[in-house]
């Protein structure tokens, strides 16, 4: 996102002007809430899950608090990484538990204008869109704004309901 845009993506809780984070995954850019944003990490130790769902990377262990990997590739239907390209860990609070979003590459922080983002169009059933709340079109590249709450509920819909998201 450029920073002369100006956005934000729910428009429905988000301010008139807000912060986003902004992030790749597949070539594509997504952003969330630069608030609830709480750390960035490069090249961590990501331990496995036996059983888990698909798009749970593993637990990483942070400074003692243990804290779960989503491989946001996979939570969003894209093809997975190689196992040599690094990846960032995006670690986000949500209600006081922190989780990660395992992503491509960080772009930014921004301010964005919420009257610029359009609501998405589309089924709300496709797990891979059900967590995009906002569009922004800049020149290049078109910003999917989402909302991190969403990407951990789909999630554990399809665990409790024995099908795999991601």
């Amino acid at each position: 996102m450029s920073g002369s845009t100006q956005q934000s993506a729910n428009t429905t809780t988000a301010a008139p002007n807000s912060r986003w984070c902004s992030f790749v995954v597949a070539d594509r850019c997504f952003a969330v809430d630069a608030a609830m944003v709480a750390e960035v990490l490069r090249a961590t130790q990501i331990n496995r899950v036996p059983l888990a769902a698909a798009a749970i990377a593993g637990l990483l262990n942070l400074r003692g608090r243990i804290v779960p990997v989503i491989d946001m590739r996979l939570r969003l239907g894209f093809a997975p990484a190689s196992d040599q390209q690094p990846r960032i860990n995006l670690i986000i609070d949500i209600r006081n538990e922190w989780y990660s979003l395992l992503v491509d590459d960080l772009i930014d922080v921004v301010d964005c204008d919420t009257e610029l983002i359009e609501q998405p169009s589309g089924s709300r059933s496709d797990p891979a869109l059900d967590a995009v709340v906002g569009l922004l079109s800049e020149p290049g590249r078109l910003v999917h704004f989402l909302d991190p709450s969403r990407l951990l509920q789909s999630l554990l819909i399809a665990r409790v309901q024995g099908r795999s998201v991601g």
